[in-house]
């Protein structure tokens, strides 16, 4: 969507600041020992308090409130009855809607210290998310988010997920721009004024092949490689990024 009211600023910030609290929740939550279940209803009672849903489950009927990936587990695994346990990489999705609005974020939570690649990963994510805010600005091609994207995850040693993306967000869960997280010439997109993004530097410590799991969500490496997320939602200004997920 592109903002074009201060409703439409209102009603973003404030669904925006239900992603990041709830984040914030789950992120202190995860430890050894832990259920991803328990995780998840602790996300569905922040949403139940400040009058919000889960977006996933209410277009694609996931069978959640939030999604939670572990290790090789790279995007929209089901919370379940699975301990975590000390070394885990956990990726934590939120996506709610609120009044008609919709945000999106991800983190990645390791339980514990874990390993060396574990922690660049998630440093990777981080520092490519935030290259990629460093030329987020109205007139700039979309595609340069992707370039920014791609140099900064290659420059760590790593492997973007060719074909989990970025994307518009804000009254869908998905909209247009697709936003890749490499450069594509062919793509002609430019970022304009209030034009609100979910941009998510998706990457793994393998070759980048993935399979979906047999219970037809969670999308994994096939070689067992560990993965990592990192995600906000964005509105384009002509002063730069405003990130609607993250502390206001």
């Amino acid at each position: 969507m592109t903002i074009v009211s201060e409703a439409d600023w209102l009603g973003m910030k404030a669904v925006g600041q239900v992603v990041h609290l709830t984040l914030k929740a789950v992120e202190k939550a995860v430890r050894e020992g832990v259920r991803t279940s328990e995780l998840d209803e602790l996300a569905s009672a922040i949403f139940a308090q400040h009058g919000a849903r889960s977006a996933p489950a209410l277009t694609y009927d996931f069978p959640g409130t939030i999604l939670i990936s572990v290790n090789n587990e790279i995007v929209h695994g089901i919370p379940g009855d699975d301990l975590l346990h000390a070394g885990d990489v956990v990726k934590i999705d939120v996506t709610a809607e609120k009044d008609g609005y919709i945000a999106d974020a991800a983190r990645t939570v390791i339980v514990g210290e874990g390993t060396t690649t574990a922690q660049k990963l998630k440093q990777c994510v981080e520092q490519a998310f935030a290259a990629a805010m460093a030329v987020t600005k109205v007139g700039t091609p979309v595609n340069e988010i992707g370039r920014a994207i791609w140099n900064e995850v290659r420059r760590h040693g790593f492997q973007v997920i060719p074909h989990l993306t970025g994307h518009g967000v804000g009254r869908a869960i998905h909209e247009e721009p697709t936003v890749p997280n490499f450069y594509n010439k062919r793509q002609r997109d430019i970022l304009t004024e209030g034009l609100v993004l979910a941009v998510e530097p998706i990457v793994c410590a393998g070759n980048g092949k993935v399979f979906t799991d047999d219970d037809g969500w969670t999308i994994c490496t096939q070689d067992q490689s560990l993965a990592a997320h990192y995600e906000n939602t964005i509105v384009v200004t002509q002063d730069g990024p405003v990130i609607l997920t993250a502390a206001s």
